[in-house]
């Protein structure tokens, strides 16, 4: 819609077609309702530090044309009320059909064609000498011709609102090169989990720091995390999952201000408390449910009603570890159905930066989340959506 805004007011004679009969699904169920539709600290400066990609420094020249202040000001064009709810992110005031709202009255501006409920099944290169570089065929409104094709068609996630490979398909009929696909910014789930407990503590939430256990590059993030039936959920484990590979660990920082080790080892000299009583008093921040949990485990069960100053040094480390370095090691994850984009996607090498044309096919271009570009939750892929669209649309006008 931002692609077809553009082009659309810079003079260019747009149509937008879409297999859904409702525009803007995914725009109108985020963030509660009220969509996070972007965040401060996509200021113009670089933006690749907050993007998952083969190459992240891909998305400097698309964020810093078009930022996050640049959407703001289009949002009090339209007099649309928003505000900033946690580190730099910015939700409606009202609802998520505001943003549609203003992306309709946008596209409306540019004279922007619609064929809604209207699939592609094929779309072929022409090379006629007519100027036209693709012809679609689709199920509802014939055959089209066109010079410029911009592809904006997202990615697996939440299929039940029409989510579809298709854009990966086109691209790779086009020779384009698929970065490997995985769900992100999604739950974490973990094998034996009802087994070992953790549902009795399903609802529980708490700030952590968490983040990758394994890699060249590890990254940790400061956020909530939640305890769910089928593992673990909440704005931390979203983060870490873009980072997460199959087969490897996260680590949880329960009391990240609190350096545990060190407070047992050297406190417990002449204490005549209980350890269990002097954990609660090192880490009081620590829900009691989560601490008497973690003490149940056979290996800290025998110790927990001991003298504190009569547990060994070895002991009290391992229990430290258990609060600042919590190793897990996820299963999976919950799938498409539940992450909030798609991992992976249209390789960037072979598109250009600033335009987010192909570089092996002239008039086609690649937008959004079928790119192989996932920002961090908050306000950051919908502001690649805006940035990218922006580029592509002023490209196809130029």
């Amino acid at each position: 819609m931002m692609a077809a805004a553009v082009a659309g007011q810079r003079g260019v004679k747009v149509v937008l077609m879409d297999h859904a009969t409702k525009i803007g699904e995914k725009i109108r169920i985020s963030g509660g309702g009220r969509c996070n539709f972007t965040n401060t600290a996509l200021d113009g400066g670089d933006a690749s530090p907050y993007f998952v990609s083969q190459n992240p420094r891909f998305v400097r020249s698309a964020m810093s044309q078009y930022t996050a202040r640049d959407f703001m000001n289009l949002l009090r064009e339209h007099r649309v009320r928003y505000h900033e709810k946690h580190k730099g992110q910015l939700f409606c005031d009202d609802s998520a059909q505001n943003i549609i709202d203003v992306l309709f009255a946008e596209c409306e501006k540019g004279g922007v064609q619609w064929r809604t409920g209207c699939s592609v099944t094929a779309v072929h290169a022409v090379n006629d000498g007519s100027g036209m570089r693709f012809e679609l065929e689709t199920s509802t409104a014939g055959t089209w011709r066109c010079a410029h094709l911009i592809i904006a068609t997202g990615g697996y996630s939440i299929p039940a609102i029409g989510a579809s490979g298709f854009g990966y398909t086109l691209a790779e009929q086009f020779n384009h090169t698929i970065s490997p696909t995985a769900p992100a910014l999604v739950p974490l789930t973990f094998a034996e989990w009802g087994k070992q407990g953790w549902t009795e503590l399903a609802g529980l939430a708490l700030p952590v720091r968490i983040g990758t256990a394994e890699g060249k590059k590890n990254m940790s993030f400061d956020e909530d995390v939640l305890i769910s039936h089928k593992g673990l959920t909440g704005p931390g484990v979203l983060q870490i999952s873009s980072y997460w590979q199959a087969g490897a660990a996260i680590t949880l920082n329960l009391q990240p201000d609190v350096d545990l080790e060190c407070a047992l080892c050297q406190g417990k000299v002449g204490a005549k408390v209980q350890l269990d009583t002097a954990l609660a008093q090192l880490v009081p921040n620590l829900p009691k449910r989560l601490l008497a949990h973690l003490l149940s485990k056979p290996d800290f069960e025998k110790i927990a009603k001991h003298k504190w100053a009569d547990v060994p040094d070895k002991a009290l480390k391992q229990l430290a570890q258990q609060v600042n370095q919590w190793r897990l090691m996820p299963s999976g994850t919950e799938g498409y159905k539940k992450a909030e984009v798609t991992r992976g996607g249209v390789a960037v090498k072979e598109l250009n930066g600033g335009t987010m044309e192909s570089r092996l096919h002239e008039g086609l271009y690649f937008v959004g989340e079928v790119v192989d570009v996932t920002g961090w939750l908050g306000g950051y892929n919908f502001q690649w959506a805006w940035a990218s669209g922006m580029a592509a649309g002023r490209s196809v006008s130029d």
